[in-house]
């Protein structure tokens, strides 16, 4: 379709600074139409399941993911449809009764760990990038967020992080890097490369711009 938005995948690992290279995109667009789309927000509904079970979840397994309904939802913005995204509720692991209205936009980035594993979601791309930090620099990173902002203790995010973060990011998350069509080392801090990227971005919304008014034309 003429007016299908340009559709940017920001994916790597937790700590690793893909939300703040996605947001700092975002802010090289501030006349542009532009949505930003976090793939935490679909985790699976598991309102049919025992507190004791939902306690079990593999956030950063990729069967924790409803990617059906976010594909769905997905290739409703590209036809220009509204749609209601999820709210994940954290304390009760499981899916909130809540939405968010979304409308569609011009530009939409998809952002998360795993967001570059699914074909299907690939396919829907115009851009695939991975922000590829080091990993000293992702636990501290994940660390001072998840005692700040979530409450948690050293140790239990220490153990989180080697028994099941660090395993499924060499197992899930690292092998997905293959796919990208740029890797974005050391995340927000790398300027050059988070310009590079508004540059393309805008090349590509040009091209877009330009072939609609041509098919228009012809027609």
């Amino acid at each position: 379709m003429d007016n299908k938005p340009v559709i940017i995948g920001v994916a790597g690992g937790s700590g690793s600074g893909k939300t703040t290279v996605a947001n700092k995109i975002c802010r090289q667009f501030p006349e542009q139409s532009i949505l930003m789309i976090e793939q935490d927000a679909y985790y699976k509904d598991q309102t049919d399941l025992p507190m004791e079970e939902r306690l079990k979840t593999n956030y950063d397994h990729p069967l924790a993911f409803d990617i059906d309904l976010m594909i769905e939802q997905i290739g409703k913005l590209i036809q220009r449809e509204p749609v209601e995204k999820p709210v994940y509720d954290y304390a009760n692991h499981t899916r909130s009764d809540e939405t968010v209205p979304l409308e569609p936009r011009d530009v939409v980035i998809l952002e998360g760990i795993l967001i570059l594993d699914d074909e299907r979601l690939r396919d829907l791309m115009d851009i695939k990038l991975f922000v590829d930090t080091d990993s000293d620099l992702r636990i501290i990173r994940r660390l001072l967020r998840d005692i700040q902002e979530r409450g948690r203790t050293i140790d239990s995010v220490i153990d989180q992080y080697t028994s099941v973060v660090r395993p499924m990011h060499l197992q899930f998350i690292e092998p997905t890097k293959r796919y990208a069509d740029i890797i974005i080392p050391e995340g927000g801090d790398n300027v050059v490369a988070i310009d590079l990227m508004a540059t393309k971005i805008k090349t590509v919304i040009e091209e877009k711009t330009r072939d609609g008014s041509e098919n228009v034309t012809r027609s």
